[in-house]
């Protein structure tokens, strides 16, 4: 992942080279988090099944809501950012008319899946949970395929989540209300490299 040191270009062009680096095989995934442009590794297999799982357990446990790939949110609440949470759980229509980055307004999680990359580490376990907490997402789920264990972030307080669960793959952890939903982690074993 690239990170630019410099200063923050304003968020259209960052949008205008998102959708142009959609175009390129082999892409990454650009955000701009914290007021830097990033790029994000492309899903793997692993990834992409561990997503759906959650997406399947989510629609059960409420129809009315679904758990998006991948669509790209505005967040942070002072700095100027665009994040693509590898999932967004949101009631059915939230995002329909908002296009490719999306007010987070409804949002009810947020997942992320860690990477096997050099910057998991600063992205994934600082930077991101932060901006979804300024953004004001009620549960932010953080699945670290590196050390095997699940973090349910919960009230966020316009800074950070005032509360981290953290348990090891194979235990059961409550994902607090507005999803309210038990998650057995005992499958994501299955998925660990």
């Amino acid at each position: 992942m690239t990170v630019v040191e410099e200063s923050a270009p304003p968020r259209e062009p960052f949008e205008a080279l998102a959708r142009q680096a959609l175009r390129v095989e082999e892409e990454p995934w650009l955000e701009f988090v914290n007021g830097k442009p990033v790029a994000k590794a492309r899903w793997d297999g692993t990834r992409g099944r561990i997503v759906e799982w959650l997406t399947r357990l989510c629609s059960q446990a409420d129809p009315g809501n679904w758990l998006f790939a991948a669509q790209g949110l505005y967040v942070g609440s002072y700095r100027r950012g665009n994040a693509r949470p590898d999932g967004a759980l949101a009631p059915l229509d939230t995002f329909v008319g908002q296009g490719e980055w999306a007010d987070p307004a409804g949002v009810l999680m947020v997942v992320e899946v860690t990477s096997y990359d050099e910057d998991t580490d600063r992205r994934d376990r600082v930077e991101k949970p932060r901006a979804y907490a300024e953004t004001g997402i009620p549960v932010h789920l953080l699945i670290d395929r590196d050390t095997c264990e699940v973090k349910v972030h919960s009230q966020p307080d316009g800074v950070r989540y005032e509360q981290v669960v953290t348990v090891p793959y194979g235990k059961t952890v409550e994902l607090p209300e507005p999803v309210g939903i038990e998650l057995d982690t005992e499958p994501l074993k299955s998925w660990v490299r």
